[in-house]
Formats: C-alpha cells, structure tokens, sequence
C-alpha cells in the first residue's frame, strides 16, 4: 500500500511543476493585452521555462541516481517555489524571463525522480498502470492552470497568477519529504552498470527518445494554442476558452492511465504508442480542415488533439525507464525529457510565428508531419529484445 502512497505524492509533486511549465501559456493573452507583446513574444517567454528544464534535466537525473528521489525532488521542488517568486520582482521581461528559466531549471529535478520511483517501486505486470497514473500529472497540472490562471489574471494581474504554482511548489516539496520512500535496488552488477547508450539497446533508447520527441510537437500546438485559437478564431471568452481546457485535460489524463493499462495487457509498450502516433496525425489534419471550413470540425478536432496527443507520453517514460535499467533510469529518463522539452521549446515560438504567417491551417498541416515521423521512427521490432525486465525489483510492502 505504501507505493501507492509515494506514486500519489509523486503525481502531486509533477502536477505542481507542470502548472508552471506548461500553464504559462494559458497566459498569453493576458500578456498581449496588459503588456502589449506579440504572440511571437509572448511565446517566446512562455518557452523560457522550458530552456532551464532541458538544461537540468540529465544532471538531476545522475543525482537521483547517485542520491535517491526524496532528496532530489524536495531540494528541487523548494528552489523551484522560491525562484518563481523571486523572479516576479525582477523588472522588465527579460529578468523575469531570466526567473522562468532558472526556476524551470530545478523543476527539471521532479522529471526525473519521480519516474524513477515507479520503476523501482512497481513490477513491470504493474509498471505501464503506475506510470500511466503518474503520467497524469502533466494534464492534470495543466487542468489546474487552464481552470485557475486566466481568471486569476482577469480579476487581479499576470504577476498574481503566476505566484499561484510557486506557492504550489512549496508545499509540495513539504509533502515530499515526509511521504515519499526511496525504493530499494538490487545489487549492482557489471552488466547493469554499464551504460545502455553503448551496447545493443542503444538504438532502440535512440529511436525511442526521437519518436517521443515527434509526437511532442502535436502535443505543444494544441496545449499552447487551444485558448489563443478559441478566443482569436471563435470569439470565446478567455475563461470560458480555459475552463474547456481544464475539462478536457481530465479525459487526456484518464486516457494516459488507459494508455497504460493497454500497454501492460498487450506486454508492449511500442505497439499502442505508434497507434496513439496515428491517432495524432489525425486529429492534425481534422483541425485544419476544420478551420479551413469554418465549421465545428475545429473544436471537435481540437478537443480530439488535446486528449489523443498526451496519451502517450507514459508509454515512452516506461519504455525508457524498462530499457536502461534501475541504475541508470535517472540519466536515461533525463535523456528522454530533454529531447521531448527540446520539442517543447521550439513549438510555441516556431508556430507562433507560422500561424502568425500563413495562418492556422497551414501551420497545423506542418504540425501533422510531425507525428507521422513518429509513428515511422517508434522502435516496435526492437522493443522486446531489448527490455531490461531482468534487472527489475519485485516489492511489496
């Protein structure tokens, strides 16, 4: 019972760091018209957060490998609460983006950590379920900040809502140290500790962290500019435009945790992730014809990307955690969030620029190769040669 425990604190703890990493968007209006910046500007700011991430991410990963989670993932949650506070003093953007990124940077610390836990605290029969749970965390943090940060922007300002996730943060790392429990490891062996980036899983781990990558890009486009397009295309209210959002990313999260279960039932993790890749493409393509069309197809293909597009995010931290093993988990699970935050990044400026150009349609079908390459690149020959299933730790407390 006590794991399942730690797996909630763990939830928690990625919740609250992806109320500030991926809410921020939600935002963009209220910096265009209180501060005057373009959508170009705007995302670039936004995407300040995630440069920190992308940065930190594999060092956190050695330090939760060398030190264990409950350290890692209190120490960074702590600092994260504090530097974004911090960072709403500064003046002018560029301090205050300066703020994002260095508070982004030890938000990188919970990535890493807490996926570790799942592997060593759930056998691989329980793992896809577990990591499917934990994987809610990031629609479930960007639910909490399409439901609290526009409203907190519209009655108070951008300033104000940004301290909310800060202060989440804070208690979060409270929570951390008092609940959760490194999991045990088994003893150290050559071959474990050899690194899995230089024997014959390497290619499978690179294929694996490009596909998660391609599949991001999708992701990022909805997730960004869901409210922006409801509100500049369909004339929503910035609210109302949340509020959809905030209940949408309850049916992607429920859709990670089915995600999961599938993956444990099927013994593969690949399998269904190339599937969702499809799934992804086409909800793309809709959207665009959608909006070409004027029609309702928009929203509903909208809606569609929004869920579709974050389900399989959990079935490539598992895969990934599964091939390097539990002692190298922490690194290889910080190689897997940086390629998918190098996505993240470049998403919001690069199609905020495109849609600024030539519109949603066009920028929307571009965003379309991007899951096709993934769904080509998605390694499911390789993947049962290569698990790392042998080395797992079978608990039960």
């Amino acid at each position: 019972m006590r794991r399942w425990f730690i797996l909630a604190t763990g939830l928690i703890a990625q919740a609250t760091t992806c109320s500030f990493l991926y809410g921020l968007p939600f935002l963009i209006p209220a910096l265009q018209a209180d501060h005057g910046l373009s959508l170009t500007s705007a995302g670039l700011l936004i995407s300040a957060p995630l440069l920190g991430l992308l940065c930190a991410l594999i060092a956190w990963g050695a330090a939760a490998d060398r030190y264990g989670e409950r350290t890692v993932m209190t120490i960074g949650l702590a600092l994260t609460g504090a530097l974004l506070l911090a960072s709403l003093a500064l003046p002018g953007f560029v301090l205050f983006g300066a703020g994002l990124m260095l508070a982004g940077a030890c938000a990188a610390s919970v990535n890493a950590a807490s996926g570790r836990v799942v592997l060593g605290w759930f056998s691989a029969r329980e793992r896809g379920l577990a990591m499917g749970i934990r994987q809610t965390a990031q629609p479930v943090g960007v639910g909490i900040a399409a439901a609290t940060l526009p409203p907190l922007a519209d009655h108070f300002d951008f300033e104000t809502a940004v301290a909310l996730p800060a202060v989440l943060c804070l208690l979060s790392a409270a929570l951390v140290w008092f609940v959760v429990v490194d999991p045990p490891r088994p003893p150290r062996t050559v071959s474990a500790a050899v690194s899995p980036y230089r024997g014959p899983r390497s290619t499978t781990l690179i294929r694996l962290h490009t596909a998660s990558a391609m599949l991001v890009f999708p992701q990022f486009v909805s997730a960004t500019f869901a409210v922006t397009y409801l509100v500049s295309s369909r004339g929503w209210n910035p609210v109302a435009a949340g509020q959809l959002v905030a209940v949408v990313q309850v049916v992607g999260a429920a859709g990670r945790i089915l995600a999961g279960v599938w993956s444990d039932r099927a013994a593969s993790r690949m399998r269904p992730m190339r599937l969702i890749a499809v799934f992804a493409l086409a909800t793309m393509v809709l959207w665009a014809v959608g909006d070409v069309l004027d029609s309702w197809l928009a929203i509903a293909a909208l809606v569609a990307a929004l869920i579709v597009t974050v389900t399989d995010n959990g079935l490539g931290f598992t895969a990934t955690a599964e091939l390097a093993g539990p002692f190298w988990a922490g690194r290889a699970l910080g190689v897997q969030n940086t390629g998918q935050n190098v996505a993240a990044m470049a998403a919001a400026p690069l199609f905020g620029a495109l849609i600024t150009a030539f519109g949603y349609p066009a920028a929307l079908l571009l965003a379309a190769v991007f899951p096709a390459a993934g769904a080509a690149l998605t390694p499911v020959a390789g993947e049962s040669a290569a698990r790392v299933d042998a080395v797992e730790v079978e608990v039960r407390p």
